[in-house]
This record gives structure tokens, C-alpha cells and sequence, in this order.
């Protein structure tokens, strides 16, 4: 009898390629595509150089929405090859302000049970509504767009059993919170999260996607919740009944392991400053006072979260300390609180309502001031992110970010006496203006600032290079290629990307790079983890960087760097990252046919004579990739 969780049953219903054994690596047919414009520009240059006439899969959307301000002509010139490429090739276009990509693809396009590659770490948000939703780097992405499959290393599926019903006060991004406090940013490496129980029904599928988009930051590889009858009560509200379908796990499903999560004991949490897994009570921190308060981002800007703040803000006043600013996930959530009249409430207390884009998650606009703090209902946290070093940035709920606006400090919401009701329109807005639809006509327009995509060179025989930087634990993408729009406005111009490479850490990096001609990366644990953003993986290959030694990585970037051949080794013995320090030289002999052998790589460190082991587990197709120099190499070695 079967006994399929619902993550297997998909991949299952999708399989292409390997068998679903956990630890092997499988590969998937991709009925959806969802392309952002920080690194939807980069698949799209990629789809092309690898000559691909028409996108495969049914559905592929490119959506403009994080780098939405046209502050130069370089942004506006990006947009334009975007909705030109979109198209000429067979894609639909959000157009700029129609909304946050994750958002509107559950609002617009999503369909339970199929699957989903998005070139966004986030795109697992639409697993809230049944469908196996993915990341990954622009490569891989850009494969899927012309109807090859999409590998990875089959997860091991973990069971979320909720029991109880959230108090008030307490919020799905509360939930996610005590997740990271108990598990880390590391917790989820590996697996997929599938939430069931009886406390799941309690649950708004805006809440669910909640919860589902923050589980990135667990390192999930996705997060599932069943097709039901919140799924098709959410739906039917955005006029899209027929397209809701029962997807679920079978009866008894078998998982590889389980946990369990009492939603009545979770109370309000604040991430502090540095990573989202410092996760605190909300009372720890009570008091800290605050400048700037934001509320959106794919995590928290759906209406249910709009909604709630109005509640709490209605008839009162932002404290005249605060700058508060809320980001709506879409065009349609904005136009629905026009008609519902939570828009005006809002305006009321001072607030401002953004327009409907990423925004300040990523560091573009609304950066908060050199030595202030910021309390934000987004996702991320990780140091410089919000556009400025040095800055401190605690995350948090709705509900606490709204309560801490009016008071000019982190608040606890519960201090405000009894919760609002809130309450879910009965329709949301329709209007559909912001999308254009393909028609395969046209010419693509490629303005000045965008330049070829690069190529790697194949692994060599021998490897000796010195060290250009020896980092510590969790660094991110944002670390290795900031946010933020004076760098990402470079999105589609690598030579040009590539000079802000690890800005903030070592901003002599790059003239070092320079000089040395090729060189090492040397880290901890869970390197790169954070945002797919791929030219993290292409620039450094760009400056000459061949080959990054950790203890581990994030499996994103980690997919990233074989697709652009920098070969990604772990410390067979972590203790031996003390052996290595910026500037020294290391010669691995032998490189290229270990590499090919999967054997492991000895290492030596010339200054010092020191001698240690390092691995790099490729499976065959990982193998062929990477020694080509790149999956574009690759794939023309291959035509």
C-alpha cells in the first residue's frame, strides 16, 4: 500500500531523471517558471546564449520587482530586454508596481500539484498552496525555460505536525520565528518541510505562505502544505475556483522524521540584529527604541498582514520619531485597500504606502540611517543588507512592527489590550493591467549596460593559487555581492557587478583578485547562504577565483558555483580551516583528476608545509559540469 508524504507524491508525479532515494540525485519536470529582474536577467541571457528558440514549460512569468525604480536609464534599459526577451520567447511580463513575484504568482498562477523553479531563494512560497515550488541559480532556471529537467539531491521529508490554534497577538511569521530559534539557520539543510495536523486548518493560506517563504531561511530545499479547503476558499476569492484541485499526502504517509509544534504555546519573537535565527521573545527586547519600521516584502505583504496592520494603527499616530513605510505584495492587494478603505485609514497616521515591490528588503531605497536601528516584518537580516554597514536590523511580526510605530520602540502587542478582528474581502480586486502577454513577435532590446554572459575556464590539472580572503561562519550572498540599488542596477553587466565583490567585507578584494590572477575562497559553515543571487557564484569566477574551500555550503549557491566552475570543497576535517589564513598559497595536486575520480583532494599549504584532505562530491552530471568549466561550457561542449 502506499503510503507517499505529499513531497514525494509530486516528485514522483514529476520525475524525469534518478530514482527518489534520499541523498541521490533526481530530476524533475518544470511546469512553471517564475523570473525576478535582479537575477531573471542573467537566465534570460543565458536561455539565449544557449540558443533555445521558444520557453517550454506552460507557464513562465518575468516579473520586474526589485529593482523597480527607473532611477537611471540603466534600470529602465534592463526592464525593456526583459519585456522584450519575455515576449519574443513565450513569457508573460509584470510589468514594474504590479507586485512581488512570490505574491502574485500564488494570487495569479499558481495550480496545486504542479511545480514551480523560480530564480528567487522565496519561490517555495507557493507551496502554501499545494505546489512544489523551488529556487535556484539563473543557469538552472534558464535550462528549465528551454524544457530540461531541474536536478537536485532528493531531500529527506520531515513532518511538521501544529497542534492548537496561534492566541492573539501571535502571527504565522511568529511561528516561522520559533522554528529558527529552535532549529537555526542550518535546521532545515536537506530537507523539505511538510506542515500537517489538526492545527494546520486554523491556518490562512496567506498565513501558510508566510511560513512557507521563511522556511528559506531554515535552508529548506521547500515547505508543502496540502491542497484544501483554505486553499480553495483563498481562490475562490481571487476569482481562480477552477483552478483549485485536492492535493495531498497518502492516508498514514511515511516521512523520514517528524516534528511537532504547539501553535498555542508560540508567543510574539523578534529576530536580533545579524542573522533571523537570533530569535528572542518579543518582551527581551521591549523598549529598544526604534527609527524606521517596515512592513512587506514576499514574506509579509499580503492583505491579511495590510489588513492587521490598519487594525492596529486605525485612529492613532505614527510616534514622530519613526519613519513607518508598508510594502504591499501586489497591485491587486494595494487596489483591494483603495476599495476596502484601508488605504486611507492607513495614510491617516502618517504611514506611507509604498508601491508594490521588494523595496527595502533588498537595500533599494528607504535605507535606514547610518547608526539607527530598524524593525522590519521581512525575512532577512544578515549585516548590510538594508544598503548601509553596520546596520541593525531585528525582524519581526505585523503586528509588533505596527505597535512598536506607534510608540517609537520594539513593543509588545499583547500591551495594546485585546486584537482587532481582521477580516478577508469577500473579492479581491481582478484587474490584470499590469500583466503583458506574449506574442513571439518583436526584436529583443539590449541597452548599453548589458554585456555577454561570461564564460569559465575547465578545471585545471593542477591547482596553486593563494588565498584572496579566509572567512568565518555563514556568509551570505549578500556578503559575497551586495544588494542594493547601486549595485544591483548591474544585474545584466557582470565586468561591472563584479568590482563590488565582497564590498563590505574587504574592499580591497577585487585588486587583489586582480593582481593575483586566480585564487582561493576560504569559510566555515553555510557558505552562501541567503538569496540565489547567481553572480554571487559568477562574479568572483569573473575576478579569477577557481575554487572555494569550506566547512559546508548552502545548497543554492552551491549548485551556482558548479555551474560556473568554481569547484566547491569541504574541509574533510572542519579543524583544518585553522591551517589556512588570507595570503597563503595553496597547491592541490593532482586537482582535475581527483575531482574526476571523486577522490579527495590533498592540499598543501606551500608557506607553511602544512598538508590537509578536502572533498568535493559531484554526481556524475555535476561531475561532467564541472569539469567543462560551467554548464554553459558544457552545454556547448555537448551541441
Amino acid at each position: 500500500m502506499s503510503r507517499r508524504s505529499l513531497a514525494r507524491r509530486l516528485i514522483e508525479a514529476h520525475l524525469v531523471a534518478g530514482k527518489p532515494v534520499v541523498g541521490d540525485e533526481v530530476g524533475i519536470a518544470v511546469d512553471q517558471v517564475l523570473l525576478t529582474d535582479t537575477n531573471g536577467t542573467q537566465a534570460w541571457l543565458q536561455f539565449e546564449a544557449m540558443g533555445f528558440p521558444r520557453v517550454v514549460p506552460d507557464r513562465v512569468v518575468t516579473y520586474i520587482d526589485h529593482n523597480v525604480y527607473q532611477v537611471d536609464s540603466r534600470n529602465s534599459d534592463d526592464h525593456r530586454y526583459l519585456q522584450t526577451a519575455s515576449r519574443r520567447y513565450g513569457a508573460v511580463f509584470s510589468k514594474a508596481g504590479n507586485g512581488i513575484c512570490h505574491q502574485v504568482h500564488v494570487e495569479t498562477f499558481a495550480i496545486p500539484g504542479q511545480t514551480l523553479l523560480g530564480t528567487d531563494s522565496h519561490t517555495p512560497l507557493c507551496g502554501a498552496a499545494g505546489m512544489f515550488a523551488i529556487g535556484a541559480g539563473g543557469l538552472d532556471v534558464a535550462v528549465a525555460m528551454g524544457g530540461g529537467p531541474y536536478f537536485f539531491t532528493m531531500p529527506a521529508v520531515t513532518r511538521v505536525w501544529l497542534t492548537g490554534a496561534l492566541r492573539p497577538w501571535v502571527t504565522a511569521k511568529d511561528v516561522i520565528l520559533e522554528l529558527l530559534r529552535r532549529l537555526g539557520v542550518r535546521g532545515g539543510a536537506g530537507r523539505i518541510f511538510e506542515y500537517a495536523g489538526p492545527g494546520v486548518a486554523s491556518l490562512l493560506l496567506a498565513q501558510r505562505m508566510t511560513i512557507a517563504n521563511m522556511g528559506a531561511e531554515l535552508t529548506l530545499t521547500t515547505s508543502l502544505f496540502a491542497s484544501d479547503e483554505v486553499t480553495r476558499s483563498y481562490l475562490t476569492r481571487l476569482g481562480r475556483g477552477d483552478a483549485w484541485r485536492p492535493v495531498g499526502p497518502d492516508a498514514d504517509a511515511d516521512y523520514d522524521d517528524h516534528l511537532e509544534l504547539d501553535l498555542s504555546a508560540v508567543g510574539p519573537l523578534v529576530a536580533l540584529p545579524g542573522s533571523p535565527d537570533r530569535v528572542v521573545p518579543v518582551e527581551e527586547v521591549a523598549g529598544t527604541p526604534v527609527e524606521q519600521v517596515m512592513v512587506g516584502s514576499c514574506t509579509n505583504g499580503s492583505w491579511h498582514d495590510m489588513a492587521a496592520v490598519s487594525a492596529v494603527v486605525r485612529g492613532r499616530t505614527v510616534h514622530p520619531s519613526v519613519s513607518f513605510v508598508l510594502f504591499p505584495g501586489s497591485h491587486r492587494i494595494l487596489e483591494t485597500m483603495a476599495r476596502e478603505g484601508l488605504l486611507a485609514e492607513i495614510l491617516a497616521t502618517g504611514a506611507t504606502v509604498s508601491e508594490p515591490t521588494c523595496g527595502s528588503c533588498a537595500g533599494i531605497g528607504h535605507v535606514p540611517a547610518a547608526g539607527t536601528r530598524s524593525l522590519r516584518a521581512f525575512n532577512r537580516n544578515f549585516p548590510g543588507r538594508s544598503g548601509v554597514k553596520d546596520d541593525e536590523v531585528y525582524l519581526c511580526s505585523s503586528v509588533v512592527a505596527a505597535a512598536s510605530a506607534l510608540t517609537g520602540a520594539i513593543t509588545d502587542p499583547r500591551t495594546l489590550g485585546p486584537e482587532p478582528p481582521v477580516a478577508l474581502p469577500a473579492r479581491f480586486a481582478a484587474s490584470t493591467s499590469g500583466f503583458v502577454a506574449p506574442d513571439g513577435a518583436g526584436e529583443v532590446v539590449r541597452g548599453p549596460n548589458i554585456k555577454p554572459v561570461p564564460l569559465a575556464e575547465p578545471v585545471a590539472e593542477t591547482l596553486e593559487a593563494d588565498v584572496l580572503l579566509a572567512l568565518g561562519d555563514k556568509v551570505s550572498t549578500d556578503d559575497i555581492s551586495p544588494s542594493g540599488a547601486a549595485v544591483l542596477v548591474f544585474r545584466s553587466n557582470v565586468p561591472a557587478i563584479a568590482e563590488h565583490t565582497f564590498k563590505y567585507v574587504d574592499p580591497e578584494f577585487v585588486a587583489r583578485a586582480k593582481a593575483a590572477g586566480r585564487g582561493i575562497v576560504v569559510a566555515g559553515e553555510h557558505y552562501g547562504q541567503g538569496s540565489s543571487r547567481e553572480v554571487a557564484a559568477i562574479a568572483p569566477m569573473f575576478l579569477g577565483v577557481r575554487a572555494v574551500l569550506a566547512k559546508s555550503f548552502a545548497r543554492i549557491h552551491r549548485a551556482n558555483l558548479i555551474n560556473w566552475g568554481v569547484v566547491p570543497l569541504t574541509f574533510d576535517d572542519p579543524a583544518a580551516r585553522e591551517l589556512v589564513g588570507r595570503d597563503d598559497r595553496l597547491r592541490f595536486e593532482g586537482f582535475r583528476a581527483a575531482l574526476a575520480a571523486g577522490a579527495p583532494v590533498t592540499a598543501v599549504n606551500v608557506g607553511t608545509g602544512a598538508r590537509f584532505t578536502a572533498s568535493c562530491p559531484l554526481t556524475p552530471r555535476e561531475r561532467d559540469i564541472l569539469l567543462a568549466g560551467g554548464l554553459l561550457a558544457h552545454t556547448r561542449e555537448a551541441a
